[in-house]
């Protein structure tokens, strides 16, 4: 099916149409419109499509530029580095002309990740008055359509809207509280792009070639076959309750009762959960855009059944994989460690998801906002997305724009033993470590049984010493290692500091 879509659309692209040949417009992908914002100080690629062998000028800024698209209609330009500024025309002339208003020149970061990425202004905290206060015309949002594909796509849906009460609404509450401040501090044009589903593991958001280059990830292969392996059975299945849905529904529509929930369809083909289904639509088609770097707030769904200790290779597989496509070297990449949070299944792995997340920071130009302690027990959508753009951006002017600066709490940085306590030493002090409240809580203490008991923990200049009367010979210790700890450890930037252990062992006993 897919491919004689992809016959049609080259036919029409030629024009071919009832025996005759007629010629085709220039086109532009839709990430290139009118309103964009193009990343300042780097060349910009300009791309799109026309008649193969059709030659193609670009006029920008003061620039002019030609290519001839080649036998597949694809055509190429590359414009110099240019400072912020704008706004700008940029005119695409072939056999047609196109011409995009009121471009601008700026910073350019990708919004990527899950349903607390995708979480809107309007639903976040104080959202009337930041819908209200929203008037920012040189700060431009562009919000992808969500789509999957078992192959990779060449262009994406959306459009570019300056930032207005009438476009935040909906747009991705990190996204814009990340580029609002930093366009408010540095003064120049930002374009931030929302490409985010709810609910999705990293590993659809990673390309096959990657994930089949990695053999640490073969089983992302092998749970997906499974996946396939029962879907005809489970789409029967669920047709026939979707049926009995239907009827039901049109019985308390008139008045029979009240609405009845959906049937869930089951995971199968072209599915957001597929390997690189996500990556194939939502990102490979943006890579050609030149950008500063990226933002993601994910790993909810990969905190289960085992997937903890797995993205430890997912996670930096697909960090990689991103940069690799978009060719421009190890651009920043910025991530939120995932926030406190209660329900979730007794053998959750969110700790050790949280710890891959952490070793993640081994990659060059990475950044972690921690917000274990902003996090809501009861709800996984916490709606304080104020300050985890906050902290996104402290690590934006750290790691993308050379600013020195503390942009993360306390970091564990090793342990030394003395007598029947053991002591902690941390980077990223800020100016001293402190404990919220008053007391340091949610440390534990284990020795060679490895069964782990409530500690004391008392700050001692720069370092922590823990201790319990329950150990006589500790070993290891771990800090707020549960779902939904109690932060308590930051520093005097006002920072918390991310869980942590000193051990390594995967059987261990848990205080109660």
């Amino acid at each position: 099916m897919r491919f004689r879509q992809r016959v049609l659309t080259i036919l029409l692209g030629v024009g071919f149409l009832g025996g005759g040949f007629l010629q085709a417009d220039v086109r532009l992908p839709q990430i290139l419109s009118g309103h964009m914002v193009l990343q300042r100080e780097q060349p910009v690629r300009i791309w799109g499509w026309a008649d193969a062998g059709e030659r193609v000028t670009v006029d920008f800024a003061g620039q002019k530029t030609v290519a001839d698209a080649d036998v597949e209609g694809k055509w190429q330009v590359f414009l110099n580095p240019m400072p912020a500024g704008g706004p700008y025309d940029l005119t695409v002339k072939g056999r047609n002309e196109i011409v995009l208003r009121d471009v601008l020149l700026g910073e350019v970061w990708i919004g990527s990740g899950q349903s607390n990425m995708v979480w809107p202004v309007g639903r976040s905290n104080n959202a009337e008055k930041e819908i209200s206060s929203a008037n920012f015309p040189r700060l431009r949002l562009f919000r992808v359509k969500l789509l999957v594909s078992e192959e990779p796509l060449d262009d994406v849906e959306g459009s570019w809207q300056a930032a207005t009460p009438e476009s935040v609404p909906d747009f991705s509450a990190i996204g814009y509280f990340f580029g609002r401040e930093l366009h408010q501090e540095m003064g120049v044009p930002f374009g931030i792009i929302q490409t985010a589903w709810g609910g999705t593991p990293a590993q659809a958001w990673t390309s096959r070639e990657a994930l089949a280059a990695d053999p640490a990830l073969q089983r992302v292969f092998d749970d997906w076959s499974q996946v396939l392996a029962v879907y005809p059975a489970a789409n029967e299945k669920y047709q026939a309750e979707l049926k009995q849905w239907a009827q039901r529904a049109a019985k308390t529509t008139s008045g029979a009762g009240s609405p009845l929930p959906r049937p869930r369809a089951p995971m199968g083909p072209e599915h957001p959960h597929s390997p690189a289904g996500l990556y194939n639509a939502m990102i490979a088609p943006l890579t050609p855009l030149a950008i500063r770097g990226a933002i993601w707030y994910q790993g909810e769904s990969d905190g289960h059944s085992s997937r903890g200790y797995l993205y430890r290779d997912l996670f930096p597989a697909m960090i990689e994989d991103w940069r690799r496509a978009w060719a421009q070297g190890p651009f920043p990449f910025l991530f939120v460690q995932l926030a406190n949070f209660r329900p979730v299944p007794e053998k959750s792995e969110w700790p050790e998801l949280r710890e891959a997340q952490q070793m993640t920071l081994d990659l060059r130009n990475t950044g972690m906002a921690v917000t274990i302690d902003i996090g809501e027990s009861e709800d996984i959508h916490p709606t304080n997305k104020q300050d985890v753009g906050h902290r996104l951006a402290l690590a934006a002017r750290s790691v993308a724009y050379g600013r020195e600066l503390i942009q993360s709490g306390p970091v564990y940085r090793q342990m030394t033993i003395e007598g029947s306590g053991l002591r902690l030493w941390f980077d990223s002090v800020g100016g001293g470590l402190q404990a919220k409240g008053g007391d340091l809580e949610d440390f534990v203490i284990a020795g060679p049984d490895r069964q782990f008991h409530a500690a004391e923990a008392r700050i001692e200049g720069d370092t922590i010493v823990v201790s319990s009367a329950n150990v006589k010979t500790p070993l290891a210790v771990r800090y707020a290692w549960d779902a939904d700890p109690e932060a308590t450890l930051f520093n005097r930037s006002g920072l918390p500091a991310s869980p942590f252990r000193t051990d390594d062992w995967r059987s261990a006993m848990m205080p109660e």
